[in-house]
This record gives C-alpha cells, sequence and structure tokens, in this order.
C-alpha cells in the first residue's frame, strides 16, 4: 500500500486545523476526508474504510475518547491517532489501552506529525500484509502449495488433514526435492498450533559440535565463548512446531537427549542444573530409511518408534507424472509475478518434455526449471527451445556405451561422468554454481570433478561461489 492508496480522516472541531491537517496531507499525496465533530466522524466510518483516523480529544457532544470507543466497534481496522491540548498522563494511558495508535501533543511540529502518520501506515501495511501472508499460508500450506492431483498425493493431503490436529510425532519420509517441509509446514499451518512459531531445523547442515546448544540452548559461561543465556531452537518453537530434517544425520548422542525431551517434554540448556517444560510438537523428515539405519545401528530404535507414529511418505515426481503439468502452471505463474514477466502458459510440445522427463531433483528441480525458463522466455508461453538441454535431450547423456576392446567399467563411468558435467556447464553457460545444482552434488564436489578430467578453469574455490552455495 503506498501514500497515494491511504485513505485518512481528520475529526476536529477547529476549522482551522482541519484546513491545515488536509492541506499538508493531500501534499504529501494522501486522500482526505474531514469531520467537525464525532458524531459526523461516525457517519463517515459507516459508509467507508479508512486506513487511519486523526481524532481531536476536546470535542463537543462526542469527545475523542469516545469517538476511539466507536472507532474500535464498527472500524477496527482503522489505525487512530489521538491529539489534543489539553495533555495529560492520564488521557493519554486511556487512548492507549483503548487501542490507538499513538498521542501527539498540539502545539506539534509538522515533522512530528508526518513521522508519526508515515509509521502509524507503515504499521498498517504490515498488519495487511501479515493478513495477506497468514491467508495465503493456509492456502499454500492448507495443500494449496502441495500441488498435485495423483492418487498419492491426494492420499498424502487426506493424511495432512486427519493428523493436523492431533497432537502425535509424525515422520516424513522421501527423496530430496519432494516437498517434504511444505508438508510439515502444511500440519502445522492447517492446525490448532497454527497461531505460534514453526521452526525448521536442518539436522544434516548445523555442525555436530554446535548441534546441542543450538537444539537445546546454553548458559553464559557454559563454555568459551558462551557470554550470556541463549534460548534454544526447543524454546523458539514452545507452543508450535519443531521440524527437525534430515533426522537420520542427528548423531548418536543428541538421539538420547531428544528422545528424553520427547518423552520428559523438558529440556535442559547447555550448562544448565534445570530443566524447563516446553510445549512443542516434533515433525521429522528424511531421505533415509531409517529401518536399515536402526539396523546398521546408526539410529536409535526407540527414537524410531517414538517419531513413526504417523508416517507420511512423499512419491518422487517421476512416480507422480500427471502431477507434471498443474506444478509447471504453479510454478510459471509464481516467478512471472516474482519476475515481472507476461507468461501465461506452456506450450504443448514443451509441456510433453517435461512430462517425459524423470526429474532426479523431483519437484524442486522443476521449480528450478521453470524459473530458469521464466527468466529465459522471450514470448508469453514457455517454449520447448527455452528447456534446458538436460530436459530435451532424449538420448539423455547421448553416449556410445558399446564395449571397445580396452574400455573398462571405470572408464565408460568417467565419460559418463565428464559428459554430464560438459552438458550441465553448457546449460548454465559456465555456472558452476548453477551446475552443481543441477548435477545434484556439492560445488566442492564439482570443482574436484573437473580438475579430475582436466576441465578445471584453474581459479580453484572461489569463495563467493562458495557462500552462495551455502558451503562455508
Amino acid at each position: 500500500m503506498g501514500q497515494n492508496d491511504s485513505n485518512i480522516l481528520v475529526v476536529d472541531d477547529e476549522p482551522g486545523m482541519r484546513e491545515f491537517l488536509e492541506i499538508m496531507l493531500q501534499k504529501d499525496g494522501y486522500y482526505v476526508e474531514t469531520a467537525p465533530d464525532g458524531s459526523e466522524a461516525i457517519d463517515k466510518i459507516e459508509e467507508k474504510l479508512f486506513d487511519l483516523a486523526i481524532v481531536d480529544i476536546q470535542m463537543p457532544v462526542l469527545n475523542g475518547i469516545d469517538v476511539l470507543k466507536k472507532f474500535t466497534e464498527k472500524s477496527p481496522d482503522t489505525t487512530v491517532i489521538m491529539i489534543t491540548a489539553y495533555a495529560s498522563h492520564e488521557t493519554a494511558i486511556e487512548a492507549m489501552k483503548l487501542g490507538a495508535y499513538d498521542y501527539i501533543t498540539k502545539p506539534f511540529k509538522i515533522d512530528e506529525i508526518k513521522l508519526v502518520i508515515k509509521k502509524a501506515l507503515e504499521k498498517k501495511k504490515l498488519e495487511r500484509e501479515n493478513t495477506r501472508l497468514r491467508k495465503e499460508l493456509e492456502t499454500q500450506y492448507g495443500f494449496g502449495n502441495i500441488i498435485g492431483r495423483s492418487p498419492s498425493i491426494v492420499k498424502v493431503f487426506e493424511l495432512i488433514k486427519r493428523v493436523s490436529e492431533l497432537n502425535v510425532s509424525v515422520l516424513i519420509t522421501g527423496e530430496s526435492g519432494t516437498g517434504k517441509e511444505l508438508v510439515a509446514r502444511a500440519i502445522h499451518y492447517s492446525g490448532s498450533r497454527h497461531e505460534k512459531a514453526f521452526v525448521p531445523v536442518n539436522c544434516g547442515a548445523i555442525p555436530e559440535s554446535l548441534m546441542e546448544s543450538e537444539l537445546f540452548g546454553y548458559k553464559k559461561g557454559a563454555f568459551t565463548g558462551a557470554v550470556r543465556d541463549k534460548r534454544g531452537l526447543f524454546e523458539e518453537a514452545d507452543g508450535g512446531t519443531i521440524f527437525l530434517d534430515e533426522i537420520g544425520d542427528l548423531p548418536l548422542h543428541l538421539q538420547v537427549k531428544l528422545l528424553r525431551v520427547l518423552e520428559d517434554k523438558k529440556i535442559r540448556p547447555l550448562g544448565g542444573t534445570e530443566a524447563s517444560s516446553v510445549d512443542v510438537r516434533v515433525i521429522t523428515a528424511t531421505n533415509k530409511k531409517l529401518e536399515d539405519e536402526v539396523a546398521n545401528g546408526k539410529f536409535r530404535e526407540d527414537l524410531f518408534y517414538r517419531l513413526n507414529v504417523i508416517k507420511i511418505v512423499l512419491p518422487p515426481l517421476r512416480e507422480r507424472k500427471i502431477d507434471v503439468s498443474p506444478l509447471a502452471i504453479h510454478f510459471i505463474n509464481k516467478y512471472s509475478v516474482e519476475m515481472g514477466k507476461d507468461i501465461r502458459g506452456i506450450s504443448p510440445k514443451a509441456l510433453e518434455i517435461l512430462e517425459n522427463y524423470h526429474y532426479p531433483g523431483n519437484v524442486r528441480e522443476l521449480e528450478n526449471i521453470i524459473a530458469r525458463c521464466v527468466a529465459l522466455e522471450s514470448s508469453n508461453v514457455i517454449r520447448q527451445e527455452t528447456l534446458p538441454h538436460l530436459v530435451t535431450g532424449r538420448d539423455y547423456l547421448d553416449l556410445d556405451t558399446s564395449f571397445a576392446s580396452n574400455s573398462s567399467l571405470d572408464t565408460l563411468l568417467g565419460d559418463v561422468e565428464r559428459k554430464m558435467i560438459e552438458k550441465a556447464l553448457r546449460t548454465t553457460n559456465g555456472n558452476k554454481t548453477e551446475a552443481a545444482r543441477l548435477l545434484g552434488i556439492t560445488l566442492r564436489s564439482l570443482r574436484y570433478r573437473l580438475a579430475k578430467h582436466e576441465l578445471d578453469d584453474g581459479n580453484g574455490d572461489d569463495l563467493e561461489d562458495l557462500d552462495e552455495a551455502g558451503e562455508l
């Protein structure tokens, strides 16, 4: 909401003050209406919605406090600023308790009231944005952003609906890029905890040495550098949901502590002697088969059963090709808005190619493909020519896999690796960070392979690239 979209009502029984404020506000681009008394002001708010009302406290018939009460009742979305020449601590407190945004005393400086008005409207904008985001979240994570019509994804929708109000642990499994965090968010935002925090934690991204203090917090002096108490992520999620992604990467000694938290519903910060209660719903996710991790002694069996009360399995995109079309349209609309492009759809041939692709990176890869296409497309539909070569090549690697007399498996695999790297670099116009993402490997791993195949440019690890890739 820009300044010119803001409607302001000035309520003051002094004609000079009404006229002064009206002229000042109109010069700043606001739409302004005035009322000489409280009764007319109330009539106006019954006919029209105002973003902001500037109300004098001392007026005949209905004073400013009475008008404020009526505004709170009849137009609660209107932000109210009170003005008076008869300021007192008591009236200021009363007005603020009744919901006034701020209180200004006559005589005031023009810059002062302009600043208060600006801040009040910024607060209003933020409130509206939060309301919009809340509705958007309810739509998106209430299944609108988990797009699909395949039987397997419809089953996921049904499970989300059934478990959202149950205070039980949920384990979400599926390959990388299938949307496990989206499902976790859908469960949180469609349940009774939606007003509280949703705290996502990637267990594979936090160094093992920091994991305990990140999850459970620490007390001042617990270790060198602990100069103050720090709340852990479980405390941040109190009353809401903590989402532990890649739970299979959690070290064994922390698995014991997590199990204790789940059983006792209490946490003890590092260096602390007293435990405090937390009310947190725990949702976990993994791309590993935890049953195998249990069998191999890498994951505690008792913790596995504690987490696996409800299991939601997300199928890979290659097993639900019917969902490619609605997903593609969803991402086209999303990135067209974000990039300011006028892309209205996708050509039948381009869609056919997308539906026949195997998506090793699942939905995340499809999203990246569409984002790239929207950025590069010059027409108003995504065309076959705009799709990356990794997707359009029918003979995906264009390799001669016939066995030569001196060939070996290592030689053939090396040839495959080299050609895939070359193709990824061509697709990304030499951008190593994007090429690594397309190949599903880290930037460091790509650098190593470039050197191995003598494809390296000799620049070594570029710190900016590594930082962008999240590897610093």
